[in-house]
């Protein structure tokens, strides 16, 4: 594919993912070089993945190509997400900026897991106190 793309980069918790739309497409999405339904295994999570499109009505005017990385299948298609809106910025920033912040497309989601602290079991967790 040499074709003219626009490209987004979006993260979540762990994972990173660079976001390719390529005009003139089919609606074809591939992730990490496998189709996207076969790569996104949870029912709904294309359609998930494909929202800031859908919100548009667009989703069969794009070839979408992902790459993923790091973190689990929750967070890796929350940068997908991010990433598809992401790159429709770069197409046409003042038509659809208004409507993706609208419906929180564009914010980058800040949880991330809590460090483990010395002394405990995990970030919060206290082993079991004893009395003797």
């Amino acid at each position: 594919m040499d074709t003219q793309y626009y490209e987004g980069v979006g993260r979540r918790k762990a994972a990173t993912a660079r976001v390719r739309l390529h005009l003139g497409g089919t609606g074809n999405i591939t992730i990490n070089d496998l189709p996207g339904a076969e790569y996104l295994t949870v029912r709904g999570s294309v359609e998930d993945v494909l929202r800031p499109l859908a919100l548009f009505g667009q989703e069969r005017t794009y070839d979408i190509t992902v790459k993923v990385n790091g973190g689990g299948m929750v967070g890796q298609m929350g940068a997908i997400r991010l990433g598809v809106a992401r790159a429709l910025l770069k197409i046409n920033e003042e038509q659809y900026r208004p409507e993706l912040r609208k419906n929180g497309f564009l914010t980058r989601d800040p949880r991330v897991k809590e460090r483990k602290k010395p002394g405990l079991k995990r970030a919060r967790k206290a082993p079991t106190y004893t009395k003797r």
